[in-house]
């Protein structure tokens, strides 16, 4: 299995980003602490997602940065990421799983307390508890978890569990406090007029567990 640190979790969204090349993003990120990074790309033909995981795979392989794909299993196989991340409605974990092989990484999102539990059974490496407050990068979501809610799932999970949703500098320290073993952050890398020091800011606070 390749070692992986969920403490700081950048999930792209070329959207959010000012219109700065993800590539940018990415690397300034990194520069200032970012520990795993999940290509999200929602709205790209398959062969720019392509590109696009593998330039950034060349950012983040240097750095022993997992790259993670959001979804698509195609592309993770393709550009030979480091995982793949999953959503309820994607694939089932264990064709990703018999796919990938037990050497990369699976991600699985869980949107309630029992989706938490049933993932206690199945082959994945951690779990994303989505999304932790209300959030304009996610509309299609359950009720959030709150932070009782997070406490609640880390304490039940068995596996590592990264948290998601409308987190920031001023809501991290909380939901580290909580159990989660780190936080997964969109806009408030990606949004940053540096990235660099965003990341950074993150990171000490996270640091402080």
């Amino acid at each position: 299995m390749i070692p992986f640190d969920l403490s700081l979790y950048l999930v792209t969204d070329r959207d959010l980003s000012k219109g700065r090349p993800l590539e940018y993003i990415v690397a300034e990120a990194v520069k200032g602490g970012v520990t795993m990074v999940q290509l999200r790309e929602k709205d790209c033909s398959s062969r720019d997602f392509y590109e696009l995981g593998v330039r950034l795979k060349k950012i983040l392989n240097p750095q022993n940065i997992p790259l993670i794909i959001n979804d698509r299993l195609d592309i993770a196989l393709a550009v030979d990421a480091d995982g793949l991340h999953i959503g309820q409605s994607d694939l089932p974990c264990e064709i990703a799983r018999q796919f990938l092989g037990k050497n990369k990484i699976l991600g699985l999102s869980v949107e309630t307390i029992q989706q938490v539990e049933e993932a206690n059974a199945l082959d994945v490496d951690y779990i994303g508890i989505s999304p932790v407050f209300a959030t304009p990068t996610k509309t299609d979501t359950f009720t959030p978890f709150g932070l009782e809610g997070v406490k609640a799932s880390c304490a039940l999970s068995k596996h590592p569990a990264v948290a998601i949703g409308g987190i920031n500098i001023e809501n991290t320290a909380e939901i580290i406090a909580k159990g989660a073993d780190g936080v997964a952050v969109v806009s408030a890398i990606s949004s940053a007029d540096s990235p660099m020091k965003a990341a950074a800011s993150l990171k000490k606070l996270i640091a402080k567990k």
